[in-house]
C-alpha cells in the first residue's frame, strides 16, 4: 500500500514540476514577446522602421512620432556577463592589467560612465552576431570608449580605425563627417571586421591580435613558428609589447566587470535598455540648433554625435542624428514648430584658383568667416575642385546630396606674388649711344655690372616663419 502511494506521490510530483517549468517558460516568453513582438508592431504602427534585429531604433521624424518608443528595464551588466565565451585568465599579465585598473579608480568610473551612452547597442549587436561578449568591452582598451578619440598615428573613433581601414570598411571621411567616428557605423564596421578575421584565423585571441597589429603581420608570425615546428596560438607567437598586452587588457576588463567589488571598484548603474534613438531629417540643420531642439548643451550632443564635422548637419547625406530617449521628442517638436532658418550655412565646390577675398566678393559674404569657419590662413588661395564652406544667404538652398556625399577635401595654395612693374632706364626717349667699338662696349657693360652689383642691397638671410611659411606652402602644394 505505502510503495503504491509512494510511486502515485512521485509522479504527481513530476507533473506538477513539468507544469511549473512550463508555466515558467511560457512567462518568460510572454515577457520577452511584450518587449519583441507587441513593441515591434507597436513601432511598426507608428514608425514602420523598428524591427528585433537589434538595430537602434530608426526614426524619420519628418514623418513618423519618436513618442511610443519603449525598452525592457533590467540590468545590463548581467546581461553582458552571461554572454562572456573566452576562457578565463590569471596570468601575470593580466594580473598585473587589474591591478592597474584598481589602482585608479577615478579613470575606470569616467571610463565607465562614459560607456553608458553607446555600450546597449554594441551589447545587441554583438548578441544579434552571436560573438563573445567580451568584444563589446573592446572599445575601454582602444579608446576608453571616447568616440573623439584621435591617435598619433590618425587612428579615430571608440574602436581606433586607421583611414585606410575604415574606406575598406565604407565608412565616410569628407569635410563634413568621419564615420569613424560614429557611434552606429564605426560599431558595425568593427564587428564585421572583426568576424572577418575571426574567419581568417579561426581563433578569437588571434583575430583580436590581427585587429591591434594587422592581419598581415599575424600570418607572418604564424607562418615563422610553423617554419620552426612551433605552436602558433596567441602566447606562443612572436609579436610587439602592445599587441602581447592587447588579450591581457581585454580579459582584465572582463575580470573586473564580472566581480568589481573584489577589486575596490564599483560600476554604474546601466539599465537593460536603449540610451538613444536615431532620428533623420532631410533638412540642413546648425549642429547648435539641433542640440538647441534636444535641450542638452552643444558639448552633449556633440558627445552623441561626433562624426560631424562642420556646424552644419546635411539632411542630403541621410544623418543618423543620436539622441536619448528623453530629448527626441522634445526635438521632433520643436523642430516641427521652427520658422525660421535651419542653417547658417551651405558649400560649393570652387571650379578654379580662387583668393577668399575673390570667393567671398564673387558670392557677396563675409571673407574673414569663411577664413575662420573652414581655418583658411591668411596668404593662402583656394585649388580648383575643393568643398567650402560658406556663410548661408538669399535664396541659397541646402547642400546638394551629390556633394554632400562626394566633397573634396580643402586644398591650398599660397597666393601669387604681385610682379613689380618695369620701368624704362631712359625716361627721354633718347636712344643709348653704341660704344666706339666692341671691346669698348665690353669694358663699359663690365664696369655696369660692377657698378650694379656694388649698389644691390645683400639678400637677408631667411627667417624662421619664412622658412615655415614655405613648408606649409610645400605641404598646401
Amino acid at each position: 500500500m505505502m510503495q503504491r502511494f509512494s510511486a502515485s506521490f512521485s509522479r504527481l510530483f513530476r507533473l506538477i514540476t513539468v507544469v511549473m517549468v512550463a508555466s515558467a517558460l511560457s512567462a518568460c516568453a510572454t515577457m520577452n514577446d511584450e518587449w519583441s513582438d507587441s513593441t515591434s508592431n507597436k513601432q511598426t504602427a507608428k514608425t514602420g522602421k523598428y524591427s528585433k534585429s537589434g538595430k537602434a531604433p530608426r526614426v524619420n521624424i519628418d514623418k513618423d512620432s519618436v513618442g511610443a518608443l519603449d525598452a525592457p528595464y533590467n540590468d545590463l551588466w548581467d546581461r553582458i556577463r552571461d554572454g562572456f565565451e573566452l576562457e578565463d585568465s590569471d596570468s601575470p599579465l593580466v594580473i598585473k592589467h587589474v591591478r592597474w585598473y584598481a589602482d585608479r579608480p577615478d579613470y575606470v568610473d569616467r571610463m565607465m560612465s562614459r560607456s553608458s551612452r553607446y555600450l546597449f547597442y554594441i551589447v545587441e549587436e554583438v548578441e544579434r552576431r552571436k560573438m563573445p561578449m567580451e568584444l563589446a568591452l573592446l572599445p575601454f582598451i582602444e579608446s576608453a570608449f571616447n568616440p573623439e578619440a584621435f591617435s598619433r598615428a590618425k587612428a579615430s573613433g571608440m574602436w581606433q580605425f586607421m583611414p585606410a581601414t575604415g574606406k575598406d570598411f565604407k565608412l565616410t571621411q569628407n569635410i563634413f563627417r568621419d564615420e569613424r567616428r560614429d557611434v552606429i557605423q564605426s560599431t558595425d564596421a568593427a564587428l564585421d571586421y572583426l568576424q572577418r578575421l575571426h574567419k581568417m584565423f579561426g581563433d578569437w585571441e588571434l583575430a583580436l591580435a590581427a585587429y591591434n597589429w594587422g592581419e598581415g603581420n599575424v600570418s607572418k608570425a604564424i607562418k615563422r613558428n610553423q617554419a620552426k615546428k612551433l605552436p602558433t596560438d596567441y602566447a606562443s607567437l612572436k609579436m610587439p609589447d602592445e599587441t602581447r598586452n592587447y588579450v591581457p587588457k581585454l580579459l582584465a576588463v572582463k575580470n573586473i566587470v564580472l566581480n568589481p567589488k573584489s577589486y575596490g571598484l564599483t560600476l554604474p548603474t546601466l539599465e537593460n535598455h536603449p540610451y538613444f534613438v536615431v532620428v533623420t531629417t532631410a533638412k540642413d540643420i546648425d549642429v547648435d540648433l539641433a542640440a538647441q531642439f534636444a535641450r542638452m548643451t552643444v558639448e552633449e550632443f556633440k558627445a552623441m554625435n561626433p562624426s560631424f564635422n562642420k556646424p552644419v548637419i546635411l539632411g542630403a547625406s541621410e544623418p543618423q542624428i543620436l539622441l536619448p530617449f528623453g530629448r527626441a521628442e522634445s526635438f521632433q517638436e520643436n523642430l516641427l514648430q521652427y520658422k525660421g532658418r535651419l542653417s547658417s550655412w551651405t558649400a560649393i565646390r570652387v571650379n578654379g584658383r580662387e583668393t577668399v577675398d575673390q570667393l567671398a566678393t564673387r558670392l557677396d559674404v563675409d571673407a574673414n568667416q569663411v577664413r575662420q569657419i573652414n581655418n583658411i590662413p591668411k596668404g593662402m588661395r583656394i585649388k580648383a575642385g575643393s568643398t567650402v564652406l560658406i556663410p548661408r544667404g538669399g535664396k541659397v538652398g541646402d547642400v546638394a546630396e551629390h556633394l554632400a556625399n562626394n566633397a573634396g577635401k580643402l586644398m591650398l595654395e599660397r597666393e601669387a606674388a604681385a610682379k613689380p612693374k618695369t620701368t624704362a632706364n631712359n625716361t627721354s626717349g633718347a636712344k643709348a649711344k653704341k660704344p666706339a667699338n666692341k671691346q669698348a662696349g665690353n669694358k663699359q657693360s663690365a664696369n655696369k655690372q660692377t657698378a650694379n652689383n656694388a649698389n644691390k642691397p645683400k639678400p637677408k638671410p631667411k627667417s624662421q616663419a619664412d622658412t615655415k611659411v614655405a613648408a606649409n606652402e610645400k605641404k598646401a602644394n
